[in-house]
């Protein structure tokens, strides 16, 4: 007998004896019983494989992940066909991270075995690892086919379906895996984040629940279901569930960052700085974190600061479309209007179809003059979405401001349908139909001041024209400052506040806005009617000619530097102190006249030395006041505001500055005249770059032109003004 013969059954009995070791948990001593055994080459290669499989699992146990490897390579050199080891090493380089070389492993042994739902199992999880998503998903597939209650599989399958956009199949496969790990807190937890993507948020709440109710202290449902709690605007909830996730884990970056999203949901803008800051210190290239972040600060009108927390999620995650769209955002407010401009070209790059880029490119171009670039991008947000209301409106006073009224005046009724603008509401609040442009014959009108108070001098000319449509009756909803002055308008029968039209609405057969009026009657560039002839009350000329009289025997000026500090242009429009206006006082022969009313009324009742200036505007009650005053100057020089309207609708000359940013649509594009008062204003743009400096410069040399030779002269008031006139205007043809 040889000796190997001799030896066999001794080994055999050696081998088990180590597997007897390896299942008390004793690997060294197993190891150590097995070690004479894996160099001998006279034994057979199953006895050799299984001794060196062996030691490769003592191996392993006691972490000697080299050895362990080492001693299973040898095995499979021995014994290629030894499915078990394809197995262990799978494991071991899955251990290690090497996912290739366990793929490669778990193919071998699902080859040897093709009927092992396990080993279709952990392949799945090694190819999904290696971002093989589809494939995993097959693999899982194929271990259920082969095992239909492998609930493992049916979890890991539900998480590669959640990664492929396949919510639906993904709840059916949590649902299958509950039936064998039901007290799983993991599989509740998933389902429930499925069950939010379809929007089932109280099945979702239930499901974040069970998972808690299995462990108490898992801080990822306790997150999940805070997120829940917000979209149901349970916000005192949500920020509880939040900062329980917190105290069990004081560096969960996303706890943090939603906690941030609850706070700013609160209101609580600072707060929810500080849990992005917090989610930023535990994750520093956490984008969404920063991105976040940018949104608290912008909502605190920190511009500079919001800028640089887009930057650094920009810098981190450079595809996030929505940073760069609200980087663009802040560059525009801080008037960078070239970068805002890239910035939101960089958004479309990204996402081509988002819409509010194309609008915010649109607006960016509009404010730097880029017209036709504009009006391409208005009309690409609205070929992406029919209903913004926003690119409407912005197309509409685009093209209003280009003159292409036709289609100008018909976007311009998109007012209607944005919830943040009053004319929303109008709607709501007067019980009578709104005009769609149908005969007036025989019916009363109610027409709703919603706009400007210079919007409603500006538009007053259509008041006759509705009237020669053959209302009955019109009645003008108006502020109190022009009740005066509106009552004695041709083609207005009644004058009231808003209250009391409103409780009146009901009893008039339609109303309107004056702004609409253009649309319904088919005004266009070349059929805007005349300006109407406001009425001139003698009796308050009277009133305000003393004081005008004090003034020394030349020409009278009124000026106007602000306008309301409401409008959303003031910045921009409204010249920063009346010292700016000092060059004026240069021009011999003129005399100045303080029109100016709210904010700035200060600045005229103390104005500096060397600026003598007659103030009025503090004086006045009303529009009607004001008009007895502006009957009685010579010119008018004021911004953007309602006494320009005031004055060139009394047929006064006046001359408005203009600036540079975002000037209204009604003074049209690149002209320094305006059709809506031909023969009575004249308009002084700030060019790009220029300060308010320049532009009064060039008023001041208008003055010197026209009145620098002229000879002061006694004012003498026109007083054809004052009688109404006894036809309506007509468009001019």
């Amino acid at each position: 007998m040889t000796p190997t013969q001799t030896l066999a059954f001794p080994i055999a009995d050696i081998n088990q004896q180590a597997v007897t070791l390896c299942s008390a948990g004793q690997f060294a001593a197993a190891l150590a019983m097995v070690t004479p055994l894996l160099d001998d080459r006279t034994l057979p290669d199953d006895t050799r494989a299984d001794a060196l499989n062996i030691a490769g699992a003592c191996s392993f146990a006691l972490r000697n992940v080299a050895d362990a490897e080492r001693h299973w390579r040898e095995c499979l050199r021995v014994k290629p066909t030894y499915a078990e080891v394809y197995g262990s090493l799978g494991a071991l380089f899955r251990s290690l991270g090497r996912l290739s070389a366990a793929k490669a492993m778990y193919r071998q042994l699902v080859a040897l075995q093709p009927h092992r739902a396990d080993a279709h199992h952990h392949l799945g999880a090694v190819l999904y690892g290696l971002g093989y998503k589809e494939a995993a998903e097959a693999s899982y597939r194929h271990a259920l086919a082969l095992r239909p209650d492998y609930a493992e599989a049916h979890y890991n399958r539900g998480i590669v379906l959640r990664d492929l956009r396949r919510p639906q199949e993904a709840e059916a496969a949590y649902r299958e895996a509950l039936s064998g790990l039901h007290d799983y807190a993991e599989v509740h937890n998933n389902l429930g984040s499925v069950l939010v993507e379809l929007g089932r948020h109280e099945e979702a709440d239930a499901a974040y629940r069970q998972a808690l109710s299995i462990r108490p202290q898992y801080p990822e449902a306790l997150n999940n279901l805070g997120g829940v709690l917000k979209t149901a605007h349970r916000f005192v909830e949500a920020e509880l569930a939040c900062r329980l996730a917190l105290t069990i884990r004081p560096d969960y970056a996303q706890a943090h960052l939603n906690l941030g999203a609850v706070l700013v949901d609160l209101g609580r803008l600072s707060e929810a700085e500080a849990a992005y800051r917090e989610a930023i210190a535990c994750r520093p290239d956490y984008a969404e974190a920063h991105y976040n972040l940018g949104i608290a600060l912008f909502r605190q009108e920190r511009l500079v600061d919001a800028e640089q927390a887009y930057r650094e999620a920009i810098r981190w995650q450079p595809g996030i479309a929505h940073a760069h769209n609200n980087l663009g955002c802040v560059l525009r407010l801080l008037d960078r209007f070239p970068e805002a401009i890239e910035a939101f070209q960089r958004t479309l790059e990204i996402c081509p179809d988002l819409a509010e880029a194309h609008f915010n490119l649109a607006s960016a171009l509009t404010r730097s003059g880029q017209l036709h670039e504009a009006e391409r991008g208005y009309r690409e947000a609205l070929a992406l979405r029919h209903d913004y209301a926003d690119a409407r409106f912005g197309l509409a006073a685009l093209l209003l401001g280009l003159g292409r009224f036709d289609e100008g005046w018909q976007l311009y009724e998109s007012r209607y349908g944005q919830p943040s603008f009053v004319h929303h509401q109008t709607r709501a609040l007067l019980a009578c139909p709104q005009w769609q442009g149908d005969t007036l014959a025989g019916k009363s009108l109610l027409v709703w001041q919603e706009d400007g108070l210079g919007d409603m001098l500006q538009f007053s000319r259509y008041f006759a024209l509705l009237k020669a449509q053959g209302a009955t009756h019109i009645t003008f909803a108006c502020a109190p400052a022009l009740h005066r002055l509106m009552a004695r308008v041709d083609g207005v029968d009644a004058v009231l506040d808003h209250v009391a039209a409103m409780a009146r609405a009901s009893s008039y057969d339609c109303w309107t806005s004056l702004l609409s009026a253009p649309f319904y009657l088919r005004t266009t560039l070349d059929t805007i009617p005349c300006a109407v002839q406001l009425p001139v009350d003698p009796a308050l000329v009277e009133q305000w000619r003393p004081m005008l009289d004090a003034l020394a025997p030349c020409r009278k000026i009124g000026l106007v530097w602000k306008g309301n500090a409401k409008h959303h242009n003031d910045a921009n429009r409204s010249i920063p102190s009346l010292t700016t206006l000092a060059p004026l006082w240069r021009v011999p022969g003129l005399s100045f006249v303080s029109l100016q009313k709210g904010l700035g009324e200060d600045e005229a009742r103390d104005p500096p030395d060397g600026q003598p200036l007659l103030d009025l505007g503090a004086k006045v009650t009303d529009f009607a006041d004001s008009a007895a005053i502006v009957a009685q100057l010579d010119l008018v020089i004021c911004v953007d505001t309602s006494i320009a309207h005031l004055a060139a609708s009394l047929g006064k000359p006046c001359w408005v500055l203009l600036p540079e940013r975002d000037p209204d649509w009604r003074w049209m594009h690149e002209r320094d005249d305006s059709p809506w008062y031909p023969d009575a204003l004249r308009l002084f743009r700030r060019a790009p770059g220029e300060g308010w400096s320049a532009s009064v410069e060039r008023v001041r040399q208008a003055c010197a032109e026209r009145f620098g030779a002229a000879p002061p002269h006694a004012h003498q008031l026109d007083t054809s003004v004052i009688e109404k006139p006894s036809h309506p205007f007509e468009p001019t043809v």
